[in-house]
């Protein structure tokens, strides 16, 4: 009775979420909220009630459409936190609205399209004009964005 398994597809068993307690929370951090790597730009904390739990209320703005989402949590449950991954990438050229990017190893890739807000009009403006310089992409719940840009370090 031999199973035949195939582990090529394997993943690394990271989960994309990890627990932490409401009240650890903190704001500038992230958390997941409706369902949303967002990051908090507001924390309240009411008191004791008479069930006994202090409650915290969380805004926060979704990381990747801007949008604001609010919860409620006790502070002694636990709450998901996205694990975010922040990379960087030169900017080698734009195909049809995706961009081509490239990392510190040389590797390409050109499935990441320029962003539709103020980010992706920056992103444009200094590719027309030739300029050097650095994307750096947002990872979180399967989701990637670019976020922001840089110039890059002169040699």
């Amino acid at each position: 009775m031999a199973d035949e398994f195939d582990f090529q597809t394997g993943e690394s068993g990271a989960s994309s979420t990890y627990p932490m307690q409401c009240s650890a929370l903190r704001k500038n951090g992230f958390v997941v909220l409706k369902g949303r790597p967002c990051k908090i730009v507001e924390m309240s904390t009411s008191k004791t009630g008479k069930h006994g739990h202090a409650k915290v209320n969380l805004v926060g703005i979704d990381i990747f459409t801007n949008k604001k989402y609010e919860d409620m949590c006790p502070s002694t449950h636990n709450m998901d936190v996205p694990a975010i991954k922040r990379s960087e990438y030169q900017l080698v050229n734009i195909n049809d609205g995706y961009m081509c990017l490239m990392d510190e190893h040389g590797e390409i890739r050109e499935d990441l399209p320029v962003p539709n807000n103020d980010i992706g009009k920056d992103i444009e403006a200094k590719f027309e004009a030739s300029e050097d310089f650095m994307v750096t992409v947002l990872s979180a719940m399967g989701e990637e964005c670019a976020v922001g840009l840089k110039a890059m370090a002169s040699k």
